[in-house]
């Protein structure tokens, strides 16, 4: 029997319920597989800064290490700036645990309707590969004059050619792996950031040397957006810089009919450290506690996850069952038209699992 320790954090708003169907579903999945799972949960996120004064304690990362992976809820306050949730607890831990490469798929699912016309189930089926630790979060800069007129923040981005080349190249081995337009995009704006985003256009040009089989093409970040609307098919393998990754990905859930599918992954592709599994749609304050969230992408993320640690047939079994739940189209929450509740949509994809 295999056996895993998971690490759970649920964090805030909606992430709440949506990992707790997460865990309904992967709880059901063990027993069917013969594996094992132990789930530690860490109340952290804006609750515990509003009583502590930090996201997360001092020893969070040392405390993490030991698991094999981590499943995520969302973290954000609406009484909290981003930059204080963001870089008090998931930058941290992306960082620290080296998940150079965040796995975001945007597939437009049989039962799903796409904003975009005449678009049929899985005309989008493409996944992004976002440089996760560098680049223009990394958070390099400071102030200078706070707080008076003459405030001023500079902000750098940090390109290294290592940090390039290592997430360009798990692009292109998924390329490969997927063995559909076997196509890799490179996004960029070289043009205007004439440094850093060079290191990443010259990254991209001496990975791609050594796969001669895969079609390649380097978009400016600007027309990518324009072509996720107008053309989001010819995509396949889409790999970009940190923030045009964490862009272009929301928009790749909107054109697949819900932000409230689009499921991630923060990996160590090399299983140094524990990876990290959540949805992208944050803590949406607008409908938390409502019991109306879309628990969906965050149980294909288990699905992301199981798949991660070797357990693949059932992370297959979870993203068929969740599927199967669209392709239904009886039980959806209201971002997909339909009046089922969180916990209705966890059970009907237990039920799905057989």
């Amino acid at each position: 029997m295999a056996k895993f320790d998971i690490a759970v954090i649920r964090g805030d708003g909606i992430g709440v319920d949506v990992i707790e169907e997460g865990i309904k579903v992967l709880s059901v999945a063990a027993k069917q597989y013969n594996i094992n799972f132990k789930f530690t949960e860490f109340p952290w996120g804006s609750d515990y800064y509003f009583e502590h004064g930090r996201m997360m304690p001092q020893n969070a990362i040392d405390t993490l290490r030991p698991f094999d992976a981590i499943y995520l809820g969302a973290v954000g306050h609406h009484k909290l700036q981003d930059h204080v949730t963001l870089n008090g607890l998931l930058l941290p831990i992306r960082r620290a645990f080296d998940q150079y490469v965040c796995e975001r798929p945007s597939v437009l699912y049989e039962g799903v309707s796409s904003p975009l016309s005449g678009k049929k189930p899985y005309d989008i089926d493409m996944m992004v590969i976002r440089e996760n630790t560098e680049g223009e979060y990394a958070n390099v800069g400071g102030f200078q004059y706070l707080d008076f007129p003459q405030e001023t923040g500079i902000q750098t981005a940090v390109f290294t050619r290592h940090g390039c080349e290592r997430v360009i190249t798990y692009a292109f081995e998924l390329a490969r792996k997927r063995n559909k337009k076997k196509h890799v995009t490179s996004v960029t704006k070289s043009n205007a950031q004439g440094y850093g985003m060079v290191v990443w256009d010259r990254a991209f040009k001496n990975v791609a040397a050594s796969y001669p089989d895969i079609k390649t093409k380097s978009i400016l970040v600007d027309a990518a957006c324009m072509e996720f609307v107008r053309r989001p098919e010819a995509f396949d393998v889409v790999v970009a810089s940190n923030l045009f990754g964490d862009i272009l990905t929301d928009l790749g859930g909107i054109i697949t009919g819900s932000i409230g599918l689009a499921a991630s992954g923060n990996i160590d592709p090399e299983k140094r450290f524990p990876s990290m599994f959540e949805p992208t749609h944050g803590s949406a304050p607008d409908i938390a506690g409502q019991g109306i969230a879309n628990p969906l992408a965050a149980i294909l993320s288990a699905g992301m996850m199981l798949d991660h640690l070797g357990e693949a047939t059932a992370g297959d079994a979870i993203e068929k069952a969740a599927l199967a739940v669209l392709a239904e189209a009886k039980t959806l929450t209201p971002d997909l038209g339909g009046k089922a509740t969180t916990s209705q949509v966890g059970d009907a994809v237990v039920v799905a699992l057989g």
